[in-house]
């Protein structure tokens, strides 16, 4: 992958978290783990993000409404649990 910051979804966050790389064109997924530690009252961030944003489910509770911190860690707005994220690329498929 690229890094490229264009980023979309092919689905829906509710389905299966594809993203597609606007530049470079590769498909992947993102995913969270647990990173040790929660945070209480976590605030969203001003602005919102805008709905078609790329997002990832909480690990701990599923929930999308996950927020990126200065330190570059994450934080589930919900349940308040510091994660971390990985990206699995998505292999082309041989057909």
């Amino acid at each position: 992958m690229c890094q490229s910051p264009e980023v979309f979804y092919s689905c829906t966050p509710n389905c299966c978290f594809n993203h597609v790389c606007g530049e470079c064109g590769a498909t992947f997924e993102p995913v969270t783990h647990l990173a040790g530690g929660r945070l209480a009252g976590v605030e969203p961030p001003d602005p919102l993000p805008e709905a078609s944003d790329p997002t990832v489910a909480c690990v701990k509770c599923d929930s999308t409404t996950v927020y990126a911190l200065a330190d570059g860690r994450l934080v589930c707005g919900k349940c308040g649990s510091l994660l971390a994220l990985e990206i699995t690329e998505i292999a082309p498929s041989s057909e």
